[in-house]
């Protein structure tokens, strides 16, 4: 099983691929290709994303059962003791000069403000 999920890629790129890959949602590719046809199709795809990203996911023989690739990914696989685990970049703490406001503005229900606020 072959699963390639495109974000922001162009419609082109998209046709080429549901010429062998069944598009089950927007950008969301499922299918059964041989490992050459697979990583024939993923070299278009990263030749042909242009600005967008690719994420690509299929079955292999390891203890996982499958393996994935990224192009131009914000999130990246690594490894860790033969397992791959995604790699997710730090969050920005917010700043400690942010104001945080103590009181709801007018408008705001009950229930709003407890679950912003605190039940206090």
């Amino acid at each position: 099983m072959t699963v390639i999920v495109l974000t922001n890629c162009p419609a082109g790129l998209r046709g080429f691929l549901t010429r062998w890959l069944l598009e089950i949602s927007a950008g969301v590719f499922v299918g059964n290709p041989s490992a050459r046809i697979r990583d024939a199709l993923w070299h278009e795809v990263q030749q042909y994303a242009g600005q967008g990203r690719a994420l690509l996911a299929h079955t292999t023989n390891n203890e996982q059962g499958y393996t994935f690739r990224t192009h131009d990914h914000a999130w990246h696989p690594t490894d860790h003791d033969g397992v791959t685990l995604i790699h997710r970049p730090d969050m920005k703490p917010p700043s400690p000069q942010a104001p945080q406001p103590t009181t709801a503005p007018p408008g705001w229900s009950k229930a709003a403000k407890r679950r912003r606020f605190g039940r206090a």
